[in-house]
């Protein structure tokens, strides 16, 4: 019994960790724990750099719209003033601001659902087939993803005239629903995707389409969800394409509409500062809504292929 007792604590899968040998290096455990506190305080202060003008804009939603620009945003305020003057104005007497937040919306929706459909379909393309030509095309988009846009904005301004597609929703979407670098990140993350998943859709009968919405696309939420983020900011920002196509005032979107507000003859820099906020949310929402998607599709993407 005595020597049983002995050999017990060998005998337990629990190691003993006040044994010398077992012991982790001291040195290591204490680097890993100080780059774990920089680490904390870097994101620390991301997070104050990125807030705190958030924090400043809510709080000039509430001074009057001379006072902040001739004050800058800054805490030194004086709280006595703030009123809800502004708030009034937005949802009283704000002319066409939300008649262009609808606009700006619904395009955002439009564009987002049709560049991830028509971009996926190309990478799809790119990455689950063999034809001939493939690398040129591929070579293309490459060469398309590295010109800036101001190098075809002219063309394409002068095709759109010709067509009489000016002023119209139309043009403004469907030119980018083939997005280079969406393309290029659904590519690289369909090459990550097992040949094997489309090899047994197509043996038990599944049509191409099936195969892409019914077994690609559920095992690529991340992708999907990143670029719904990435595509819908850019949309809901757009102003140099709509501003040279829209003539219509009540077709304007977002920022050409309060841009507006600043003219020669008068500058509505209350409306200006509470839409500027307003404008914020949907963005806000649309990250909320797929953030836990966001960092593992940018990663997944980043490293396949």
């Amino acid at each position: 019994m005595s020597n049983a007792t002995e050999l017990a604590p060998e005998l337990s899968s629990e190691p003993d960790r006040s044994h010398p040998v077992l012991d982790k290096d001291p040195k290591r455990r204490l680097g890993r724990r100080g780059l774990s506190v920089v680490q904390t305080i870097f994101l620390i202060a991301i997070g104050i750099i990125v807030i705190v003008p958030v924090v400043l804009i809510f709080l000039a939603t509430f001074q009057e719209g001379k006072e902040v620009i001739r004050n800058g945003l800054t805490f030194n305020i004086d709280w006595s003033s703030l009123s809800l003057k502004n708030y009034k104005m937005l949802f009283g007497d704000s002319g066409l601001y939300f008649r262009w937040f609808g606009n700006t919306i619904w395009l955002t929706v439009l564009r987002i659902i049709g560049t991830l459909l028509v971009s996926s379909f190309v990478a799809y393309g790119f990455a689950m087939y063999d034809f001939k030509g493939k690398g040129a095309a591929f070579v293309a988009v490459l060469l398309l993803l590295s010109t800036p846009f101001e190098m075809i904005m002219l063309p394409l301004y002068i095709q759109a005239n010709n067509w009489n597609l000016a002023d119209t929703y139309f043009i403004i979407l469907v030119p980018f629903f083939a997005a280079a670098a969406t393309i290029f990140f659904f590519r690289q993350y369909f090459l990550g995707i097992p040949q094997e998943i489309v090899e047994a859709g197509r043996i038990d009968g599944v049509s191409e389409y099936g195969i892409f919405f019914r077994l690609i696309i559920p095992i690529s939420k991340p992708a999907f969800a990143a670029m719904a983020i990435l595509n819908g900011m850019l949309a809901w920002n757009d102003m140099l394409w709509p501003l040279l196509i829209l003539r219509s005032e009540e077709k304007f979107n977002l920022p050409i509409g309060l841009n507006t507000l600043l003219t020669p003859y008068g500058n509505n820099y209350d409306l200006l500062l509470i839409g500027a906020f307003f404008s914020l949310i949907p963005i806000l929402i649309l990250f909320m809504a797929f953030q836990r998607f966001f960092v593992e599709g940018m990663t997944a993407g980043a490293v396949k292929g």
